[in-house]
């Protein structure tokens, strides 16, 4: 056992190579999204037409570690390993590459750096500003640890290892849940592309409404527990309403900000055009506003519509008349928009297979917050063991 600085024990730590990010294509590259869910998600990296090896001592090697360190004060110090790593991929901009030299097992540092002592020294160096909070690289190498010996890293990680498989095998069978849902939707309403079952089509206006959200300012946020939880697009997760990350704010909004159960949030805005769309439905009776690039839709269809919305013909729809990227959806685009709308006992039919499902979902959420709890647990007792 014995304390190190992180610089001691990391070949280098920096920022990422400064390009700048389109909707192109060739060599991938890194941005703050990438590492959203504590893993490496190929699904959101970015592009900028690299296809030589220009940056090539900017490629990522397996081990490496990603962290945020320009973010919100929750999310800040938010760190991602690099594994199974079997193409190009460039660090960008906005996460910090850690690579570990031959004192340490990068993966045992991963877990380190969820451990309360790692936080407590990530908070005493942050740096808060209006709407962020920020890390230096100079201040994070500052930062001492107590590592013990690489057989016993090794051990600790077997450990942790077997607990995170085990969170990975109940994800899955969620996902699985979830693509039944996608399948029925296609089975009793077909492509409402081509609309083969001929439903009557209607405007999205004559069967729902739908509001924009709340701007606040950042002074009437409050973080004592008081006050009015702001919905904002980090409260979507999976199709489903995730509240690890509130805002709080104290103020009095109007009626239509105030969202109800069974109303549809979705993202409206963003800039990434993977997240514009994504949509939950509200299912609890709490009183919740939502922010500025929120959307609210309500609807007695509701069930319907929130499947309906993740179709191409819905993206196709409110993409018309715009560039090919959607970076926003807005009251107008949705006047626009025209829904095949099948009769409502197939619609309640539907809702009651998507209820069965949830029932199912709900079980699998249990288990698999049983399996994070012994996780969570476990890399307490890393940090107590290291002390």
């Amino acid at each position: 056992m014995r304390k190190v600085r992180l610089e001691d024990i990391f070949e280098f730590i920096r920022n990422g190579a400064q390009i700048k990010q389109f909707d192109g294509a060739g060599i991938p590259i890194t941005r703050i999204e990438t590492i959203s869910n504590l893993k490496i998600d190929t699904n959101r990296l970015g592009y900028a037409d690299i296809f030589n090896d220009d940056y090539q001592e900017y490629y990522l090697q397996n081990g490496d570690l990603l962290m945020s360190h320009i973010n919100s004060p929750a999310h800040l110090g938010k760190t991602a390993i690099v594994e199974q790593l079997n193409k190009k991929i460039i660090h960008g901009m906005n996460l910090l590459c850690l690579r570990a030299n031959h004192q340490v097992i990068p993966k045992y540092i991963f877990y380190y750096f969820q451990t309360q002592p790692f936080k407590n020294a990530l908070t005493k160096i942050m740096k808060k500003s209006v709407n962020q909070a920020s890390i230096s690289v100079s201040d994070l190498k500052k930062i001492e640890i107590t590592i013990s010996s690489y057989s016993e890293q090794s051990n600790r990680v077997a450990i942790l290892e077997q607990l995170d498989y085990q969170i990975s095998l109940r994800q899955q069978q969620l996902q699985t849940l979830a693509h039944l849902v996608k399948s029925r939707f296609y089975e009793q309403f077909g492509d409402l592309s081509t609309n083969p079952y001929g439903f009557p089509i209607v405007y999205l206006s004559e069967i729902a409404e739908y509001y924009n959200g709340l701007t606040y300012k950042p002074e009437m946020v409050v973080e004592d527990g008081s006050g009015t939880i702001v919905l904002r697009s980090s409260n979507i997760q999976d199709s489903k309403l995730d509240f690890n990350d509130i805002v709080r704010v104290n103020i009095q909004a109007k009626e239509k900000n105030i969202v109800r159960k069974n109303d549809i949030l979705m993202c409206s805005r963003n800039g990434s055009e993977r997240l514009v769309g994504k949509t939950a439905i509200i299912n609890t009776t709490e009183k919740m506003y939502f922010g500025a690039f929120m959307m609210l839709i309500r609807s007695k269809y509701f069930e319907f519509l929130q499947q309906y919305f993740q179709t191409e013909h819905f993206r196709s729809t409110v993409r018309q008349g715009a560039t090919t990227t959607i970076n926003q959806i807005t009251v107008k685009m949705m006047d626009k928009v025209k829904v095949p709308l099948p009769p409502l006992t197939l619609q309640n039919q539907f809702a009651d297979f998507v209820a069965g499902v949830d029932k199912s979902q709900l079980a699998g959420q249990m288990v698999l917050k049983l399996w994070r709890k012994l996780l969570k647990f476990s890399i307490i007792k890393l940090s107590f063991y290291e002390k």
